[in-house]
């Protein structure tokens, strides 16, 4: 396998032998080597990608997940682009429900798994879990496991105790979105801010858990935040093991799906370019193809694995917005050739130039 250059020239010129030796390399940060990504041609960037993803997993093979909200639902956060806002309510129509019965959970479990789901998240509708819910998401997370899936949880912000229950109970993964650059979340939610976020991610980075922390791209972002939000996963001490790349599915009714139906979506290839770029920048951890993927076409989707996605969700619906069905992705699975895997548990890593400090 060839080596992958940690350093890119710059992709002003095309490659021909007058100019190649005038061409000069980009500066050494991380920033401006993700900057240098994505302004590459795509079918350049795809490549990068395809052959980096190649030399830390098995070629052509997923990862599965199977996504469940066990509380749906009136949720005291205000993020623009979600359904399950409490704020928005009245304008999406959204009915609230209650925790879901344990025995139901580990029903849609056992589901997950015959399937073939190697991965089964766990969803609720909180701003944080309270004390008393502690004790029924221990109880899920040690009944999922004992099923053999690995197990990730998204309930909102933790305390450091929290975050300690959650890895005593056994929990594999939590996730807890950034979903863009710090410069533009107070565009997306103004009921927390992008420091408490990075704070949950490090109680949960302490207690042992494995972190899955992605975004959202389509939300009136500038290319510059999709770069300034690859670069903060780049230094952090230890990157996720997991990173969604989501494209955002407008819901009517909220102000991020209003404004994406009213300007339009972003270009899928621009997407898949962020999914490529976020595989280069952190090259050992598994890119999730997650919101989003139900609009894809064959070929789209096609793209977005060559770009280095190799984890995605099955089952009709994630929390409360549609998903690729199951049967339609077994049989792109076939035709494209691609197995199912169980995540490896080996550590993840973002950056391959120095980094800033």
């Amino acid at each position: 396998m060839p080596a992958i250059p940690t350093m890119l020239t710059t992709p002003t010129m095309p490659t021909t032998p007058a100019n190649l030796a005038n061409r000069q390399p980009v500066p050494s940060s991380m920033h401006a080597q993700i900057t240098a990504w994505f302004e590459l041609p795509l079918l350049d960037l795809l490549l990068q990608a395809q052959l980096t993803h190649r030399q830390h997993f098995a070629a052509n093979t997923v990862q599965i997940s199977t996504l469940l909200s066990i509380k749906t639902g009136n949720c005291p956060e205000d993020c623009g682009y979600c359904s399950q806002s409490g704020h928005y309510r009245k304008e999406t129509g959204l009915q609230a429900e209650k925790r879901l019965a344990v025995d139901k959970v580990i029903a849609a479990a056992k589901q997950a798994k015959a399937s073939g789901s190697s991965r089964f998240c766990m969803g609720a509708a909180w701003k944080h879990p309270s004390d008393k819910d502690m004790p029924y998401v221990a109880e899920l997370v040690n009944a999922v496991k004992a099923l053999g899936l690995e197990t990730c949880m998204t309930l909102g912000s933790l305390t450091p105790h929290q975050a300690t229950q959650l890895a005593e109970a056994g929990l594999d993964y939590y996730n807890h979105n950034l979903d863009t650059s710090r410069r533009y979340y107070d565009q997306v939610v103004t009921t927390r801010s992008y420091d408490e976020r990075l704070q949950t991610i490090a109680h949960v980075r302490a207690s042992g858990i494995k972190v899955c922390s992605g975004s959202i791209v389509g939300m009136g972002e500038r290319r510059d935040d999709r770069i300034d939000w690859i670069y903060e996963l780049t230094q952090m001490a230890t990157p996720p093991e997991s990173i969604p790349v989501n494209l955002l599915v407008p819901i009517k009714g909220t102000p991020l799906g209003d404004k994406a139906l009213n300007d339009g979506a972003l270009s899928v290839l621009e997407w898949i370019r962020t999914i490529a770029v976020t595989r280069l920048a952190c090259p050992s951890s598994h890119v999730r193809l997650s919101a989003g993927r139900e609009s894809l076409s064959d070929s789209e989707q096609a793209l977005a694995f060559m770009a280095g996605a190799n984890s995605f969700f099955y089952g009709d619906k994630l929390l409360t917005t549609g998903n690729a069905s199951q049967s339609n992705d077994n049989r792109l699975m076939q035709e494209l050739g691609l197995v199912a895997s169980i995540a490896p548990t080996a550590p993840s890593g973002c950056g391959t130039a120095s980094r800033d400090n």
